[in-house]
């Protein structure tokens, strides 16, 4: 048996081997180890004491879940060891071997998956030219790939897709290690991607080694994956990712799925562009404060009633279009949806009582479906008739595609309906599956049993009468079968023919020969009507996979119908309208509101903002305000509301009208990334940078405080130059949220630049947040009234005001220091401390002196010869010095 366990394990040695013994699933050695320090498991040993000890740990089998997940969840591989016989019917040592590995990217146990979230497995190929990415969720079969031409693509495509795994050779995975890219790397030699062309020109073979344990994968069915991209030329970096992880995927799961369905070709610009930072600088999908989901655009835009809804929701928001024909499309059925107030209502009552067809596909092409998914299948495909009825008088053109093209699979749902009992057992192995009239051989076992249930009462009946024994009991046990039990008050009145079987304290319990005869009977029915369903089952399973990829298709029909009407109750419930979208290179919203900000205020109204940014007199446009005004708010929400626009959602605002843009870049906020050794400043700079290298004239950059990690003059001028390389360069419509003041400038030479500010009030010192866009530049930053806001101690806010008022006037004392220095602590000069310099530098007497005869003058009584003769001797003293 151990041999069996090493067997598993060296061909599997990056996994921990769930081994399967018993009731229990068992694991040996460093596995063992591992799995008691990790999921909390008593460890124990074989042969304890001696020389050949052997490490164990386990559990039962029944509770493998949880155990499972908290392996999954630190990055770490499971392979599952089955038996494959069964022990009571098997002499000597029943034959095991791994029957799937399961791995972060490779999760299809619905317990250990989030139901709104795809778990993506991602595939790089690092070639010459460029990077192939494939990406495969298991769980739903959905699989796809594309090229990106450099890294920086690369990072910001996985970034969007998420992936929780990524397999990648050489070269691909010396640069996500470079850029520590999220999602578990599995990297992998060159041998593992290798397709050779002229066999995938001619018909495709993954190389010859794409087997497991001798399982062969069926050539036709590769070919058939991948033929989509026999249709694209040059994408031998996107074939070999894909291959890779038809490889992994064979690997981990003894072959392919039915379901996993052929892959989609995608060119990264179909798509607006969002990079890593930019989707955490707008919290699409979790916050940046704690990575929660509460509190991100996706949380509060989500009003999907379905699992696969939400799920193509996100999909949706990751992947934005940048071609206003399937745009409008979609808003065309938000609309219809929005006047149709009884048809969105039914539709989304209906969705709502629908299982997760995708991840239902899932299981039963896999073959880990049970009964119960069954029925849930059963009861899904029951309501597509009537969602098809409630659709017959759609007007839009995407909802009739939708509708027409949606299955009711009459003849399935006849079928599961008739087979599976309403409420069916979890497990495969005790009966119980099926409704009567599904199988004439099943109804004649359920007969036998049921009547033996019956004799077994009327037996009982009978030798109570027989034996006038009242308390007689005729019982089972899986361990002694059917007995009669007589307490020990009756043992005197026990028949002759009474056969003693066990003796209890209280009772003692026989047989007799008639009882064994219909014993023998009746659980020869039971096993066999067992074992007679179990075989129906998976007849029945493998039935309904042969119609997966119909099924698949309903689902994403299912899906974008709930998300369409999603978008219309989302417009209902929060004002939201439809905007204008086109390929032009306008942004013009009229009193857009933050979809996130504006949900989660309590007793302040939202005031809304109108931005206008166009290609020729404000792309570049400098906002300056005061701390806690507004800025970030206005310029974030102009980015969400052009990306929910590119989902083909309403928008919250008076009027939208929205040119499609194909990038949205963001910096914004301060954070630093000290697993990468960067500081604030550097990773302030890293990202613009990216900005820069990678934005175009129909991109939104969206940019908050650039240069504030660094000194005074140094963050000023990289400021000025990066806003002048922005309209220069780039022209790409731009907000520039700063307080820097002097960038105000730009709009004096710049025919793109416009000034724009948040406007506030000043009562009695304080000031009051306007929350107002306008147009202007403002003149103070208001930081010390913010730092009162905040709760900063008077002695402070007073002190502050007097070093502002000297810094601001440029004032110096009689020795040449900054007036700044005074305070009611003894002051530091160069006379005190000829150690210390001043601000400005070391004055020499000339000055002084010259300082000092300002100092005297009173203006006021000089004559204009009294000035003019006072200046000229000011400066003979200085160019005398």
């Amino acid at each position: 048996m151990l041999q069996q366990y090493l067997d598993a394990k060296a061909r599997y040695p990056e996994t921990i081997v769930f081994f399967r013994m018993g009731d229990f699933y068992e694991m040996f050695f460093e596995d063992a180890v591992t799995a008691a320090r990790e999921l909390g498991l008593t460890l124990t040993a074989r042969n304890k004491g001696e020389e050949d000890e052997v490490p164990m740990a386990g559990f039962p089998h029944h509770s493998s879940g949880p155990y499972i997940s908290a392996l999954i969840e630190r990055g770490m591989a499971v392979a599952i060891c089955e038996q494959l016989e069964d022990p009571s019917q098997t002499k000597g040592l029943v034959k095991r071997d791994v029957v799937r590995v399961i791995t972060p990217g490779l999760v299809m146990d619905p317990d250990s998956l989030d139901a709104r979230t795809p778990n993506y497995v991602a595939s790089v190929y690092g070639g010459q030219s460029g990077f192939g990415v494939a990406s495969l969720d298991v769980s739903t079969g959905t699989f796809r790939a594309t090229f990106v031409p450099d890294h920086l693509g690369l990072v910001a495509e996985l970034a969007r897709l998420g992936a929780r795994e990524v397999i990648s050779n050489p070269l691909a995975s010396e640069v996500l290690e470079a850029r520590k890219t999220k999602g578990f790397l599995r990297p992998k030699d060159e041998a593992f991607f290798e397709s050779d062309e002229a066999e995938f020109s001619s018909g495709l073979r993954i190389e010859r080694d794409l087997m497991m344990d001798g399982l062969f994968l069926d050539e036709k069915e590769v070919t058939k994956l991948l033929q989509p991209l026999r249709a694209q030329k040059g994408m031998d970096a996107t074939l070999s990712a894909s291959c890779g992880i038809l490889r992994y995927l064979a690997q981990t799961q003894r072959g392919i799925p039915t379901h996993i369905r052929a892959v989609e070709f995608y060119e990264v610009g179909q798509y607006l562009v969002l990079d890593d930072s930019t989707r955490a600088n707008l919290e699409l999908t979790e916050t940046l404060m704690g990575g929660k989901r509460v509190g991100s655009l996706l949380n509060t835009i989500d009003k999907t009633v379905s699992a696969a809804g939400g799920r193509l929701l996100r999909h949706w928001m990751n992947y934005p279009l940048v071609d206003p024909k399937p745009l409008n499309f979609r808003l065309d059925s938000v609309s219809e949806f929005v006047k149709k107030t009884v048809v969105r209502e039914d539709l989304r009552l209906a969705l709502d009582g629908v299982y997760d067809l995708e991840r239902l596909c899932g299981r039963i092409s896999s073959g880990n479906a049970n009964a119960r998914d069954l029925k849930a299948l059963s009861n899904t495909i029951s309501a597509i008739a009537p969602i098809k009825a409630l659709l017959a008088e759609v007007e839009s053109t995407l909802l009739v595609n939708l509708t027409t093209r949606l299955d009711t699979f009459d003849d399935l749902r006849e079928r599961l309906e008739g087979a599976i009992v309403a409420s069916p057992p979890v497990s495969l192995n005790e009966g119980g599956i099926f409704e009567r009239g599904f199988s004439a051989d099943l109804d004649e076992l359920i007969d036998l049993t049921d009547h033996g249930k019956d004799w077994m009462l009327a037996y009982e009946a009978k030798e109570k009468e027989r034996t006038k024994i009242s308390s007689l009991k005729v019982r089972y046990n899986k361990v002694f079968g059917y007995y009669v039990e007589i307490t020990r008050a009756n043992l005197d009145m026990v028949p002759d023919d009474y056969i003693r079987k066990q003796t209890l304290a209280n009772a003692e319990r026989y047989f007799t020969s008639e009882l064994k005869e219909m014993e023998d009977k009746i659980l020869g029915a039971e096993d066999r009507r067992k074992e007679l369903e179990y075989r129906l089952f998976e007849r029945l399973r493998n039935e309904v996979a042969g119609q997966i990829p119909a099924l698949l298709s309903a689902a994403q029909i299912l899906a974008e119908l709930d998300v369409l009407a999603a978008f219309a109750e989302l417009a209902l419930r929060h004002d939201y309208v439809r905007p204008e979208v086109d390929d032009g290179t306008r942004i013009v919203i009229e009193e857009g509101r933050h979809p996130v900000v504006e949900r989660t205020l309590d007793s302040e109204r939202f005031v809304p903002n109108s931005v206008n940014l166009d290609t020729q007199s404000s792309f570049l446009q400098i906002i300056t305000g005061p701390n806690m005004a507004g800025k970030s708010t206005v310029i974030r929400q102009v980015a969400l509301i052009t990306l929910m626009a590119q989902m083909g959602s309403f928008v919250p605002a008076k009027t939208a009208h929205i040119g499609t843009v194909d990038k949205i870049f963001s910096r914004v906020g301060a954070s630093d990334n000290l697993a990468k050794g960067q500081s604030t400043f550097m990773v302030e700079m890293t990202e613009t940078a990216h900005i820069l290298q990678l934005a175009t004239a129909r991109s939104l950059v969206i940019l908050d405080e650039i240069g504030r990690g660094t000194s005074t003059f140094d963050g000023l001028s990289i400021a000025w130059a990066v806003a002048e390389h922005l309209h220069d360069r780039v022209r790409a419509k731009t907000m520039f949220a700063t307080h820097y003041h002097e960038l105000t400038e730009l709009a004096r030479t710049m025919e793109g630049a416009k000034n724009m500010s948040i406007a506030v009030k000043e009562w009695n010192d304080d000031i009051i947040f306007l929350r107002k866009l306008v147009e202007g530049q403002a003149n103070r930053s208001y930081g010390i009234q913010v730092g009162r806001l905040a709760g900063l101690p008077e002695t402070v806010v007073a002190r502050a005001k007097q070093v502002l008022e000297n810094l601001e006037s440029g004032r110096l004392d009689e020795r040449g220091v900054p007036v700044v220095a005074r305070g009611q602590a003894p002051r530091v000069t160069p006379i005190n401390n000829p150690n210390q310099l001043t601000l400005f530098g070391q004055r020499n007497p000339a000055e002084v002196a010259v300082i000092e005869k300002l100092g005297s003058l009173d203006i006021n009584a000089l004559t204009p010869l009294e000035a003019l003769n006072a200046l000229s001797e000011m400066k003979r003293v200085m160019e005398e010095t």
